[in-house]
């Protein structure tokens, strides 16, 4: 725990500037949900979000969880990415695509909260397993981002979910 506890120390700089943007994003989520029309919210989520993903990327360097940590970084924060782009392209012309690309992109990035209790669970069963935190953290990303982006995907592709968007992008114009 302590070689883990260093890692994040010695690049405390890039990691506050990743988390603290995410933790400012999670918390302007409802916000811009509940705030039909207020434009700053909305803006601002996606500065974040683009903040986020950027710092994303540069803290992959130092993964824990190697190449494959490494890659479940790079295919989840570029999903996330691709995801905020596309709300932003269509923010104006079609509401109900930009809420459906930013409800995507937000259960992505709240993929690293699923990733902590599968970590929970590694570290739990080390003692049977003798798995190192270096040999699954990439895996338990893997399995927590999967998990959120299947799930929310489903939920948007249901009938509830495609009628509570739909409602939502009409009480927003």
């Amino acid at each position: 725990m302590a070689a883990l506890d260093a890692v994040f120390a010695s690049h405390a700089a890039l990691t506050l500037a990743h988390i603290l943007p995410a933790l400012a994003f999670v918390l302007l989520v409802p916000v811009v949900y509940m705030r039909p029309g207020a434009a700053w919210p909305e803006q601002l989520l996606f500065r974040l979000g683009l903040v986020v993903g950027l710092t994303a990327y540069a803290m992959s360097v130092y993964s824990v969880g190697g190449w494959v940590e490494g890659s479940a970084v790079l295919f989840f924060n570029s999903l996330f990415l691709y995801s905020l782009a596309r709300a932003w392209q269509q923010r104006k012309s079609q509401p109900e695509l930009k809420l459906r690309w930013l409800t995507r992109a937000i259960a992505i990035l709240l993929g690293i909260a699923t990733t902590r209790p599968v970590m929970g669970v590694f570290f739990a069963t080390s003692r049977l397993t003798h798995l190192e935190p270096r040999q699954f953290f990439g895996i338990a990303f893997w399995i927590g981002f999967s998990i959120n982006t299947a799930v929310i995907e489903l939920w948007l592709r249901s009938r509830k979910g495609q009628s509570q968007i739909e409602s939502m992008a009409h009480s927003n114009s």
